[in-house]
């Protein structure tokens, strides 16, 4: 196989692998009815002056799966931090017991499972709107070379077959998070 066709398919390879990172972020983001420190990584913390990652400033555990334990590092964060928990609207309602902050995960209404089901779906099929404009860019990027029809084609059926790949990879992992989603 000839340099430029490798380059092709590394280059779209990227895009790919990009693409399905992506879809893992924002999949982890998608509430599943047990608690997960990752629920909170939306929120924004008033440290000293700058907006600050709740992650950089506190201890985030999970010590039962309908719980979430916020730990600041520093004592005196420990209003800044329940106020940014209220402010990111993500519908917890935190405790500030003097040392640490809980947070109860209340249960998924059947509706919000579905609901939250179809988001994943929908950000599955832009993952694979992502995979598929790798797909086009890279067979573009083929048809502009200077090859034999025959090695076109052979280098288009292998940037479908990576395409397949990665779509069957993109479908496991929805499967996966709407099975996590429905269960109860």
């Amino acid at each position: 196989m000839n340099e430029e066709i490798e380059f092709i398919l590394d280059t779209a390879k990227e895009a790919m692998n990009s693409a399905v990172d992506h879809l893992i972020k924002e999949l982890r983001s998608i509430r599943a009815g047990k608690a997960t420190p990752a629920m909170l990584g939306t929120v924004m913390v008033d440290y000293y002056g700058a907006q600050t990652p709740l992650g950089q400033v506190a201890n985030i555990n999970t010590p039962d799966p309908r719980t979430i334990s916020v730990q600041p590092w520093e004592k005196n964060m420990l209003q800044p931090i329940e106020k940014a928990i209220q402010i990111a609207n993500l519908g917890f309602n935190p405790m500030n017991n003097g040392d640490i902050i809980m947070i109860n995960v209340p249960p998924l209404t059947e509706e919000r499972r579905i609901e939250l089901a179809k988001q994943a779906k929908a950000e599955a099929e832009h993952a694979k709107v992502g995979i598929r404009n790798a797909r086009k860019e890279a067979n573009n990027e083929i048809k502009k070379l200077d090859i034999s029809d025959d090695m076109k084609k052979i280098s288009e059926d292998d940037v479908q077959k990576l395409t397949d790949t990665f779509v069957k990879n993109i479908d496991e992992k929805f499967s996966v998070k709407e099975k996590e989603i429905m269960t109860v």
